[in-house]
């Protein structure tokens, strides 16, 4: 039985404005930590609107706006029904009527749409910069002519230099003369392939014969003249490899990796980073067997490789 409300008019039918006014506020507060720029903002016009429509529906009655439901007042005692033939027959089991069934389907409906008002975004700025502008760097080196056939450089330069020292590579390069036209080079990573220490190279440079050059955009480049007899070697576990960056010794699974490059205006032109199983050969006539990008201690050949995640774009 329903409570007997007299000349009491109803409460005011519930409204889906709250939800949304506290799915953009949620939306506002994860946007502060993700992404202040973008999810914030949005989340915020979120809030404000749905909280526009809320205050306007709390207020209807205040501000002279008729309501839609009249009062309901009960007069004389209601005479008793008389028994009949049932309207309807009884439901089966398990049935379910079109009103259940669009009620059920609308509240599922505009619940999904506040899940991914408030998820999406936030899925997106977390996971979208992984797969996103990640290997899509091209870093100016400078001129060719400051890359002499057959000598090695240390070079440092910025993966991004919007972004500071974080940014900071090291590479080793060696020009190996022009190959069917075209300028021939060697360029090494520094990372170990066991666990990604920086390796060194295993024989002198020469401070003295340091350049630097500033390519434009903040980048600064530094060259210093290095002579690795020995190849190349790892101080932290003692991983070695020839100039080639072939594994000689030590723990690490490969090669070290190599980066792609180019040639514009007559400059040399960093590409992104690719792993190498072995390299047959040497400068201009070696033959590398390239691997996409792999993380430190993944084999990239063998069995061995699936049992390692994929990695995002780096």
């Amino acid at each position: 039985m329903e409570p007997e409300h007299g000349d009491r008019p109803h409460s005011p039918a519930p409204t889906l404005y709250p939800v949304g006014f506290a799915a953009g506020i949620a939306c506002a507060l994860v946007g502060l930590i993700v992404n202040p720029t973008l999810i914030a903002p949005i989340g915020g016009a979120i809030a404000i609107v749905f909280a526009f429509f809320w205050v306007r529906d709390a207020t209807a009655e205040y501000r002279g706006v008729p309501q839609p439901v009249e009062p309901e007042r009960r007069g004389a005692p209601a005479v008793g029904a008389v028994p009949g033939e049932a309207a309807m027959p009884e439901p089966e089991p398990g049935e379910r009527f079109p009103r259940n069934k669009f009620l059920e389907g609308a509240t599922l409906g505009v619940g999904g749409v506040i899940g991914g008002i408030v998820t999406i975004p936030v899925i997106g700025m977390t996971f979208g910069p992984a797969f996103g502008k990640q290997g899509k760097h091209h870093v100016d080196l400078g001129s060719i002519d400051d890359f002499p056939v057959g000598e090695w450089k240390i070079v440092h330069f910025f993966l991004d230099p919007n972004q500071g020292d974080v940014t900071r590579r090291t590479a080793y390069i060696r020009y190996n003369g022009p190959l069917n036209g075209a300028p021939s080079f060697t360029i090494i990573s520094n990372r170990c392939a066991h666990l990604g220490c920086p390796v060194q190279p295993n024989g002198p440079s020469f401070p003295d014969q340091t350049k630097s050059i500033d390519t434009g955009g903040g980048q600064h480049v530094t060259l210093i003249k290095m002579l690795p007899a020995g190849g190349f070697g790892c101080p932290c576990h003692g991983g070695q490899y020839d100039q080639e960056g072939n594994r000689t010794a030590g723990p690490p699974v490969r090669s070290l990796d190599r980066y792609e490059y180019s040639i514009r205006n007559g400059h040399l032109i960093l590409g992104k980073t690719f792993s190498v199983a072995k390299v047959k050969g040497s400068g201009k006539d070696a033959i590398i067997y390239r691997y996409r990008l792999a993380g430190p201690g993944q084999h990239i050949t063998g069995w061995e490789q699936i049992f390692y995640p994929l990695q995002p774009p780096q």
